[in-house]
């Protein structure tokens, strides 16, 4: 059993390295199939975060806007 005095970080980084050590057979190499899918994941995650960067621009140009015609 693992000891609660452990910072979360410290337990996380415990099971992935026991998990890593399971699979032993793929030790040293990469997957395409998983380098792609981060891929993907990254670019969502990018998509994501420029809609929400031209949303903010957009809406401060806006209330910007407005308050200049009044």
């Amino acid at each position: 059993m693992m000891e609660c005095t452990s910072m979360s970080s410290e337990i996380k980084f415990e099971n992935h390295s026991l998990l890593e050590e399971k699979k032993g057979a793929n030790k040293g190499r990469v997957k395409l199939t998983d380098l792609v899918s981060r891929l993907n994941q990254e670019k969502k995650r990018e998509r994501n975060s420029n809609i929400a960067l031209s949303a903010a621009a957009i809406s401060a140009i806006a209330v910007f806007g407005i308050i200049l015609s009044i």
